[in-house]
């Protein structure tokens, strides 16, 4: 069998979008002091312990903890918020960080007479930026083996691939989205030298199973990681995405926001149709210390009964819980706070990981929608 025909794309296997049904949410239990400023570290646990309540009634919540001891503090606080402790499962293994989005597992999943899952073992090196990423790297490994599935090694051409969970998004159909910024800059925060977009586009569709590329430009202001989509664009359905849209022209989101928009009308989905784009404003600045922080509704995540969204103290909180609301009418959509929670340079999505369930429940909820047009003008949209 050649490489080609073995790998994961080849035999069926495809990333599933997030909104199908889920097995577990992994996360990883915070410890790097770093990862947070001064004593906002203090905070980080209980905003976890939320996360957790609200996903546990759906779905299992898989926790990484470095050793016993940090297993017993976070049960603590798990305990204290009122999680159901069976619906959580702890694995100890140590991590540098707890940005389980983009150092965890990616599952991709077969259907069909002999479903299955798997794990797309990327590389991992701290968005190219961080020294300190080794045990990070080493965890979609030791999933696959506490799960007993197949870890497969992504490689082109015998060559390792990084890539980090939050760099992408798929609609779960066979297409992704990505930015430029964040896979094709020659030069800062450079994953894999030397790769332009034929080398990406062969993974997707090699290891995800996602051959129809969509190329965003550019992140938001204050992304970290250098342009992941999370912070942007994401697919609600397979035919429809939230994008978010900057009403203050003198605000530095603004102009970057609108080409993305100006390119998804010129894009096409895996079935030729067109990207159906709906709005979602984008908070008031947030800065640390003069640096702007990557605050963005964007970075919603999908459970299984919840949505948790970010919210950031603004007027534009409302208008956001009320836009994914309509959005996902099964499920409950939750506002976390996360103004501490963004100090660390990222949210909800960052910080979640999902593994699909192996046998999927059909429904009809996710299919596109004629959606009206999304205005930002009105009540709870005005600026501070």
């Amino acid at each position: 069998m050649s490489r080609a025909a073995a790998t994961p794309g080849a035999q069926g296997f495809r990333m599933p979008a997030e909104w199908a049904q889920h097995s577990a949410t992994w996360i990883g239990w915070p410890h790097n002091s770093t990862d947070w400023p001064g004593k906002k570290v203090e905070s980080i646990p209980w905003v976890y312990g939320e996360i957790v309540r609200r996903l546990a009634p759906g779905e299992l919540v898989r926790i990484l903890v470095n050793s016993g001891a940090h297993e017993a503090a976070a049960r603590d606080v798990l305990d204290k918020v009122g999680v159901d402790p069976a619906r959580v499962v702890f694995h100890r293994f140590p991590t540098n960080r707890g940005w389980t989005r983009d150092f965890g597992p990616i599952f991709v999943r077969r259907g069909g007479q002999q479903p299955a899952l798997a794990i797309a073992q990327f590389g991992f090196n701290a968005w190219a930026k961080y020294p300190d990423w080794q045990l990070d790297a080493g965890i979609p490994a030791a999933a696959a083996q506490a799960l007993e599935i197949t870890p497969v090694p992504v490689e082109l051409d015998g060559r390792p691939v990084v890539l980090e969970g939050g760099g992408i998004d798929v609609n779960g159909r066979g297409t992704v989205l990505t930015t430029e910024e964040c896979l094709l800059h020659p030069t800062i925060q450079v994953r894999n030298p030397g790769f332009g977009r034929p080398e990406y586009e062969r993974v997707f569709r090699e290891y995800l199973g996602a051959g129809n590329v969509l190329w965003l430009g550019r992140g938001i202001a204050g992304d970290d990681t250098h342009g992941h989509v999370d912070d942007v664009c994401r697919f609600v359905t397979p035919g429809a995405v939230v994008l978010c849209i900057e009403s203050n022209p003198d605000d530095e989101n603004y102009g970057l926001l609108q080409e993305n928009r100006e390119r998804l009308e010129d894009m096409r989905l895996d079935d030729g149709s067109r990207v159906e784009v709906l709005q979602l404003p984008m908070p008031q600045p947030l800065y640390f210390e003069g640096h702007r922080l990557p605050a963005s509704y964007a970075n919603f995540y999908i459970g299984n009964e919840t949505v948790l969204v970010p919210t950031f103290n603004d007027p534009n909180d409302r208008l956001a819980l009320g836009i994914l609301g309509e959005i996902f009418m099964d499920r409950t959509v939750v506002g976390i706070h996360a103004v501490d929670l963004v100090w660390g340079l990222g949210t909800i999505h960052c910080l979640t990981q999902q593994e699909p369930a192996v046998r999927q429940r059909d429904s009809g909820v996710y299919t596109s929608r004629s959606w009206p047009p999304l205005r930002l003008g009105g009540p709870g949209a005005e600026r501070r």
